[in-house]
């Protein structure tokens, strides 16, 4: 290593005023040559104002907008804005510790991985007690995963995930909400591109505290699974 390690951070972000300018801060902290996108998906709160005035002064942060369209759809415009040479899917509520940034790049930087998944069911990191549903249909998707792709991810809808930005940019991604996720998986999967897993802490969110993903979202992620799967190229 002669320098900093570059990573292009790419933040969806709606209402998350109160959590997203610690975020900023714990990505600073890092000593990255860190790039920061984050698309403020419509927020009805302060989120813009509190990335604007983060940003002034750091020419490495940039905030862009759209119309509320969901997760995949702000991950799919932070993209286009990528300069680094790697890129980390970063939620803006703080449930991800970038602390674990440094470990989930570290196979790509060696050169041994394409993808790193931050996995919050291998153990050896702090864990918020889950919600039991929440575990039981992740654990779900993630045995379907590894059904229909032969691979044995043990949390495929996992919101921390590291990419080669190159490997990001190639692949056919179209949904713009949750489904991000599992297409993102399936993607990745069927590619047979070099996947890792590295342990990551989780400090998850109750309903009363503004996570957002309901149980609507799990059965759409069967039928992107399957779609993927059955995709021509």
């Amino acid at each position: 290593m002669n320098g900093p390690i570059g990573v292009s951070f790419l933040i969806p972000a709606y209402n998350e005023a109160a959590t997203i300018g610690e975020v900023l801060r714990r990505i600073d902290a890092l000593e990255l040559d860190a790039q920061i996108v984050v698309v403020d998906d419509g927020s009805t709160d302060a989120t813009a104002a509190v990335v604007e005035a983060y940003a002034d002064g750091r020419p490495h942060v940039e905030l862009l907008r759209q119309p509320n369209r969901g997760k995949g759809a702000a991950v799919r415009l932070a993209a286009t804005r990528m300069t680094q040479e790697i890129a980390v899917i970063q939620d803006a509520d703080m449930e991800y510790d970038p602390a674990d940034v440094i470990a989930l790049i570290a196979p790509i930087e060696r050169g041994v991985a394409d993808v790193v998944y931050g996995s919050r069911l291998s153990g050896g990191a702090p864990q918020r007690a889950y919600l039991f549903w929440h575990l039981i249909g992740n654990r779900f998707l993630s045995l379907l995963t590894g059904v229909l792709f032969n691979t044995t991810l043990s949390d495929m809808e996992t919101g921390y995930k590291a990419f080669r930005a190159d490997v990001l940019r190639s692949l056919r991604l179209t949904q713009d909400d949750f489904a991000i996720e599992p297409e993102i998986t399936g993607e990745v999967c069927r590619r047979k591109l070099r996947i890792y897993e590295m342990p990551i802490a989780y400090y998850g969110r109750t309903y009363a505290e503004g996570k957002n993903i309901t149980w609507r979202d799990g059965f759409k992620a069967i039928a992107v699974l399957l779609q993927v799967r059955l995709r021509r190229r």
